[in-house]
C-alpha cells in the first residue's frame, strides 16, 4: 500500500537511505533523490507532517500544514513545530552545498517566533537559504510563511559539514 505525505505519494514511503548509497553523492544530489521519490523521505517529516518540495544550489524550501497533533495546551500550534521546520530547511539549504561523502549538522539554532500559528493558518512555507558557504562552516537564514507570504517565524543556523564514516 502506497504511503502519503501531504498528498504527495512517497515512492520509497519513509526511512533512513543507508549510508552506503549516500556517500556516492553530494547533498545536492541526495535532496533531489528526495524531492524525486528515489529516497526515502525522512521519518521526521512524517511525525510532524512536513515535506521537503524544492532543493537548489544553496537554498531548500520545506511545506507542512499543522493540524491538531501539533498544538500546545492553549491549542496554538507549537514553537517546536516552527522551529523543527525551519530547522529542516535550513539544514537542507546547508547540505546542497556538502561534497561527496559529506553530510552536515546542525550546531547553532536562532528562532524568531513572530506571531502565534492559529489552528486555522493553514499551509506553512519554509524557505531557506545559505549566507555563507564555507567549506566546514555554513551559516543560513531561513522564513516560515503562510501561503499569503505573512511571516511567523524566521531564523538562522550554523552547521558543520563533516566527513561521512566508512
Amino acid at each position: 500500500m502506497p504511503e502519503f505525505l501531504d498528498g504527495v505519494e512517497l515512492k520509497k514511503g519513509f526511512g533512513v537511505t543507508p549510508l552506503e548509497e549516500v556517500r556516492k553523492l553530494t547533498g545536492l544530489e541526495f535532496l533531489q533523490g528526495i524531492v524525486a521519490g528515489d529516497f526515502p523521505a525522512p521519518t521526521m517529516g512524517g511525525t510532524l507532517g512536513f515535506r521537503l518540495y524544492e532543493v537548489g544550489d544553496g537554498f531548500a524550501n520545506f511545506t507542512g500544514v499543522p493540524g491538531e497533533k501539533h498544538f500546545n495546551p492553549a491549542g496554538v500550534v507549537h514553537g517546536g513545530y516552527a522551529a523543527t521546520l525551519l530547522d529542516s530547511a535550513l539544514g537542507c539549504a546547508c547540505h546542497t552545498l556538502s561534497p561527496r561523502g559529506h553530510s552536515n549538522t546542525t550546531i547553532e539554532l536562532k528562532v524568531n517566533l513572530v506571531r502565534p500559528i492559529m489552528p486555522q493558518v493553514g499551509r506553512l512555507y519554509a524557505k531557506a537559504k545559505v549566507i555563507h558557504p564555507g567549506r566546514q562552516i555554513s551559516t543560513a537564514e531561513g522564513q516560515l510563511v503562510d501561503e499569503a507570504g505573512k511571516l511567523y517565524a524566521h531564523g538562522t543556523t550554523t552547521c558543520l559539514t563533516f566527513k561521512l564514516p566508512e
